[in-house]
């Protein structure tokens, strides 16, 4: 069997594929994981013979094997998902709606003939983990993505993030932007630096030459070592500072 690079296969985007009881929700991300288009749906029935729901699901995993090839799309990307040791009254108590749910979903006959029948079409199929998809995507993508000429569900938002995952983006649109001030009125940060960015805790290198008009070159040798520097009387030489204690009542 041929090996494809994953870059190479998400070269011309991806289609991420959001598995549910009675349809996929599928919608179509570029390179840049921005959602083009409009999102499809293709539907199938679980109710009748087994004859019957393999044709029903055969028939919508055609249609969505079909509308990759027409776009263009050379990897399909799908949750991960195994209901296998989910299905029990002990894991979910006296839920049986939810557990009639969860064991109707077809998901590994789903993704085991997908991938046969996309190998077929050269079209690979990545599977990602899924966790919080279905919540992330409709925090940050299903209010983007509704106008007054489309609704964009949960189910919508969820194919989004799948697809993004599977590119290696974050599901996140975008960063919270910069802060007004460093106080603590705007909550924790979002983004932290990286652990493999070197030096980000210490200060800054010194850059030779003047930093502003009124500073000569030379200045500043002893920007990073706060406690050599002469400021407000305070002795150059080391010193020991203490904090008192404040009463607890006066």
């Amino acid at each position: 069997m041929k090996t494809i690079p994953i870059t190479a296969v998400l070269a011309h985007g991806v289609i991420g594929v959001d598995m549910n009881a009675g349809h996929l929700a599928a919608w179509r991300l570029d390179v840049h994981g921005n959602p083009t288009g409009t999102p499809r749906r293709f539907f199938y029935s679980l109710t009748g013979s087994t004859q019957h729901r393999d044709a029903q699901v055969r028939h919508a995993l055609t249609g969505l094997l079909h509308w990759a090839r027409s776009c263009g799309v050379k990897a399909i990307a799908v949750e991960d998902l195994d209901f296998g040791a989910d299905k029990t009254r002990e894991k979910h108590g006296r839920r049986k709606r939810f557990r009639q749910l969860i064991s109707g979903m077809p998901t590994g006959r789903l993704r085991a003939r997908l991938t046969s029948m996309a190998h077929q079409t050269g079209i690979a199929v990545i599977a990602v983990d899924p966790a919080y998809t279905s919540e992330w995507g409709a925090q940050h993508w299903q209010k983007p993505l509704t106008s007054k000429t489309r609704k964009t569900t949960r189910h919508d938002a969820a194919a989004v993030a799948i697809g993004r995952r599977a590119q290696g983006h974050p599901i996140r649109r975008r960063t919270t932007p910069p802060r007004a001030h460093q106080s603590d009125a705007h909550g924790h940060r979002t983004v932290q630096a990286d652990r493999r960015a070197l030096g980000r805790e210490e200060t800054r290198p010194r850059i030779p030459g003047p930093r502003t008009r009124s500073v000569p070159p030379g200045c500043g040798a002893n920007a990073g070592n706060q406690t050599a520097q002469h400021r407000s009387g305070r002795s150059a030489e080391h010193e020991f500072w203490q904090q008192d204690s404040l009463p607890l009542s006066l």
